[in-house]
């Protein structure tokens, strides 16, 4: 179970005990798992719109809160696929990678693309490297969909068994979060932006939502001011960068400029109150007194 606090931002009831246990010396932090999550875009009468659902309150993880079709790098998401658009290498760069690493990048790139398609059914792949696939809504391609998430079937055989190109260039890498040191589950999170690919729609196709919603991020933002949409730090950081922009392609070409330094949460002792931040997020900060429950 998760506190939203009065704006809306995700606060799960745990983090004060396990912040002082961090503080303490008292709790290893786990390593971040790699996963990458798409802000998918539309083009609406008063701007874009994004889609975002609504994750199961069930969830053991954010359960409640709003955000983004994403998730963690599926290791064979490193299998070679047939690829276009920027180089692994240009990729590698651009997320931050070192020299050498292609292969960590395309992985990233491809749970982005994979990940989709297994929670919005949209998939970023064409035919050619200049052309995307239509509709995706019929039974063969809900079969290969099922079997992706079950993880009986790689990306890159689901590319290879229908003759598919990933399309790279239609993504735009936007933000970097990584889940806070004192959290039990974390993640190494990259976020991209998209465009939905005309003849293609968005359904509920994940089993971890139970609602989805084309909205504006400005209204979106709003919600979660008023405290009626519930969304972590990174949901609603990305959320107001997007306000701006007054097509999904404005967007698109607005990411080659966006900052990938890793967004990391700190924890500090400050007299008698442990202090929540993001650095460069001032609006997530938390105070929490060290003998109470936050």
């Amino acid at each position: 179970m998760s506190n939203a606090q009065p704006n809306g931002q995700w606060y799960p009831p745990e983090w004060p005990d396990r912040i002082r246990a961090l503080a303490a010396g008292e709790l290893t932090p786990v390593s971040p798992r790699r996963a990458a999550t798409v802000l998918l875009l539309r083009d609406g009468a008063a701007g874009p719109d994004v889609h975002m659902l609504r994750r199961r309150a069930s969830m053991a993880f954010a359960g409640g809160a709003y955000a983004y079709p994403g998730g963690g790098v599926d290791p064979r998401d490193e299998q070679p696929v047939r690829w276009a658009g920027p180089s692994l290498a240009v990729w590698a760069a651009r997320l931050g990678f070192d020299e050498g690493d292609a292969a960590q990048a395309q992985a990233v790139v491809c749970a982005a693309v994979r990940e989709t398609y297994e929670e919005a059914g949209v998939l970023l792949a064409g035919e050619t490297a200049d052309t995307v696939v239509g509709d995706t809504t019929g039974e063969d391609w809900e079969r290969d969909r099922e079997a992706l998430v079950a993880r009986e079937l790689s990306f890159a055989d689901f590319l290879d068994r229908r003759g598919l190109v990933l399309r790279s260039d239609l993504l735009g890498a936007w933000a970097r979060w990584i889940t806070p040191e004192f959290e039990q589950r974390r993640y190494d999170t990259w976020f991209f932006v998209a465009a939905l690919p005309a003849g293609q729609r968005t359904r509920n196709a994940s089993t971890e939502a139970d609602r989805t919603v084309w909205i504006r991020p400005a209204e979106a933002a709003a919600g979660y001011d008023r405290g009626e949409l519930t969304m972590m730090p990174p949901t609603i950081s990305t959320l107001r960068t997007l306000e701006p922009y007054a097509t999904a392609a404005e967007a698109l070409e607005a990411a080659g400029d966006q900052d990938l330094t890793p967004v990391l949460a700190q924890a500090r002792l400050e007299g008698d109150e442990l202090v929540l931040s993001w650095p460069g997020h001032e609006e997530f900060t938390k105070i929490i007194p060290v003998g109470g429950e936050g």
